[in-house]
């Protein structure tokens, strides 16, 4: 071909050799394509832009199971796309015993406050949300032994 194409993919990897292998992998399912025929121009970490504020991310997934491939849809709120990639996977091998390999994110993406459909997600959107601490030990300062029992529960 006069002009050779060029494909981009965002990978989430531990590090940059595995990074290599699942792109060839995916482009080996997209087209005839193979590592000799082809090179990798770059391969980059890309950093957060605001990774400082919260946010909620939408992830579109693909696993295999022990019965079949499925298709998912899962919402997570943290600080970096990273995090929220780490989430996930985490809670795929809990919640399905889905191993990382047979996990394919296809789609990740920050969604609104307003866009999101997890109640585990926007149960946090409140903003008059707190958080008690009904039973917390409240120390005396300078006191070696203490005698009596510490009252732990207050409301």
């Amino acid at each position: 071909e006069p002009v050779t194409p060029l494909y981009r993919m965002r990978i989430f990897a531990t590090d940059p050799v595995v990074a290599k292998s699942r792109f060839w992998y995916f482009l080996r399912q997209l087209r005839k394509f193979k590592k000799t025929t082809g090179e990798i121009v770059s391969c980059e970490e890309v950093k957060e832009k605001y990774p400082l504020k919260v946010k909620n991310f939408g992830i579109w997934l693909r696993y295999n199971s022990r019965s079949g491939t499925h298709n998912m849809y899962r919402e997570y709120r943290d600080l970096t796309v990273n995090g929220a990639i780490t989430q996930c996977y985490r809670d795929m091998g809990a919640r399905h015993r889905a191993r990382a390999h047979s996990i394919q994110i296809i789609r990740c993406e920050s969604v609104a406050a307003n866009k999101c459909r997890r109640p585990l997600v926007t149960q946090m959107h409140d903003s008059k949300i707190k958080f008690p601490l009904p039973c917390r030990v409240q120390k005396n300062h300078g006191e070696l032994v203490q005698a009596n029992r510490p009252s732990t529960y207050f409301l």
